[in-house]
């Protein structure tokens, strides 16, 4: 078996670095299991659901996860206007990787 060689390697050529910087931060990780037990989501319903965040702050994670195509974002045409959000297809593969944290985290729990 070949040894690896540490000053060769870079975390960020690593797929860890990758789910991290996808998923990393205070409220993604939050937002992601919100969507993954109760979507669709509204957005009142989220920052309910997270607590005390900025409307600012939660609409910057919730673009970041759209954008990095994890969730959905759908506006209904109505008066006033409706916002739901659900995980994508890509963002449903990452269920299982929160199910080992969450799993983790009750088997660890003081």
């Amino acid at each position: 078996m070949a040894e690896k060689k540490i000053a060769e390697a870079r975390f960020s050529d690593t797929g860890y670095s990758y789910t991290l910087s996808l998923i990393s931060g205070k409220y993604k990780p939050i937002i992601l299991y919100c969507l993954m037990e109760y979507e669709p989501v509204r957005f009142n319903e989220m920052q309910r659901y997270l607590g005390r965040i900025a409307d600012k702050t939660l609409s910057a994670s919730l673009k970041e996860l759209e954008a990095d195509g994890l969730i959905h974002r759908e506006m209904y045409p109505e008066i006033p206007p409706r916002v739901e959000y659900t995980l994508t297809e890509r963002g449903h593969s990452l269920v299982a990787v929160l199910d080992k944290l969450c799993d983790w985290g009750m088997e660890n729990r003081p």
